[in-house]
């Protein structure tokens, strides 16, 4: 009998053929989409990536819960939960920027067993599975050996609804400033995975979703990183924050953001000054 991360690979990449299947018929961008509430895209893609997953993930383990972004889930009582986001990464794959995954993770009573980020523009796979590291196309990976924040290369994202009133915007800033820069590629399972191999060496935002987060912080952990909150708070899926790094980088990084969320701001604003 196959393994759960073998399983969940073998149907992350069915789900990645039909989203390139997608990105061929349309040459690589997707302008059926619709609004889910005010600003969150959803497509086509989304929903046939979603309900194949499900219908594998149902058949292969009957008994498991299922949650995933699109709703298409299911409710059991099971120790067993699959997080699924079908394709993270909705709005860039909408326009045909190339920087989106399929991501599918499994927790049991509250652990997680085994997570899978795929990358069908690069034919990417990451996997991890809880105590036997973390693997890039089946190499190790680990995160990156960098010591001081001001050497370090960072990503974050930002919500697509109410962005005028996030206050990521901040920490954004210093941290833009006090860093070799601050990416945003608008899928964050990507960056974790990033953070994972050592092509980030850190990685924070707010109000992220389970299915999010679950399969990228455990290739993190996996990999040698650390995991928490932005206060240095335990890590929860369900929590308002998530940081990750190469630990290394772990208590300087809290520190500053200590600092902004304070009010504190090591590095002032520039003043408005156009020529």
């Amino acid at each position: 009998m196959a393994s759960f991360l073998e399983t969940a690979v073998e149907i992350g990449r069915e789900a990645s053929e039909v989203i390139k299947a997608a990105v061929a018929k349309r040459g690589g961008r997707d302008q059926h989409f619709e609004l889910k509430g005010e600003y969150d895209l959803v497509t086509e893609t989304d929903r046939a990536s979603e309900q194949l997953i499900v219908s594998r993930l149902r058949s292969a383990f009957p008994t498991h819960s299922i949650v995933a972004e699109e709703g298409g889930g299911q409710h059991a009582a099971s120790e067993y939960t699959w997080y699924v986001d079908p394709l993270d990464g909705t709005t860039n794959f909408a326009h045909g920027f190339p920087v989106y995954n399929v991501t599918l993770a499994l927790e049991r009573a509250g652990e997680l067993v085994c997570g899978v980020i795929i990358d069908p523009t690069r034919d990417e796979v990451f996997t991890a599975e809880s105590g036997a590291g973390a693997y890039l196309n089946g190499k190790p990976i680990r995160v990156s050996a960098v010591t001081k924040l001001e050497d370090a290369l960072a990503a974050t994202g930002f919500p697509s609804r109410k962005r005028h009133q996030n206050v990521n915007v901040h920490f954004y800033y210093q941290l833009s400033m006090l860093t070799h820069g601050v990416r945003r590629a608008g899928a964050a399972a990507i960056d974790l995975a990033y953070v994972a191999c050592g092509r980030l060496d850190l990685f924070w935002e707010f109000s992220l979703n389970p299915w999010d987060m679950a399969a990228g912080v455990l290739l993190v952990k996996e990999a040698g990183g650390a995991i928490s909150g932005m206060h240095g708070e335990p890590f929860s899926l369900r929590g308002k924050h998530v940081l990750v790094d190469n630990e290394s980088l772990h208590q300087e990084i809290i520190a500053l953001f200590a600092e902004v969320f304070h009010g504190h701001y090591p590095v002032s604003l520039p003043e408005m000054n156009i020529p």
